[in-house]
């Protein structure tokens, strides 16, 4: 089937895509396929920001736990940081996780 489908002109979306690009998505998606961490994306975008602290104890998970997600996360480009005092507070540095959030959040509702 494939090979009658070469002979028409495929216009599939990623291949509009740089492959660096393609390669950038697929390290999102993997960074952001943990619960946690679609949490924290969630709960960032409606707080805006908040420090460590709050964010633990919103996920209901250890600071220690939460601070390997969130540290993850920042080095991957999502989220950033700003130190005031000994409080760590991150906010997201990437909007584009949001649209997928969206779209997993109306996917859901649909289902029901």
């Amino acid at each position: 089937m494939l090979m009658a489908m070469k002979a028409k002109v495929l216009n599939c979306s990623l291949e509009k895509m740089a492959p660096e690009a393609v390669g950038q998505a697929a390290d999102m998606l993997r960074t952001l396929a943990h619960p946690a961490r679609l949490r924290i994306v969630d709960l960032l975008n409606t707080a805006d920001e908040l420090p460590v602290c709050d964010i633990s104890e919103y996920l209901g998970l250890a600071q220690s736990a939460t601070s390997q997600h969130l540290n993850h996360m920042r080095r991957v480009g999502l989220l950033k940081t700003e130190r005031r005092g000994k409080a760590v507070w991150y906010s997201i540095a990437d909007h584009r996780p949001i649209a997928l959030l969206n779209c997993i959040c109306s996917c859901c509702e649909n289902n029901r």
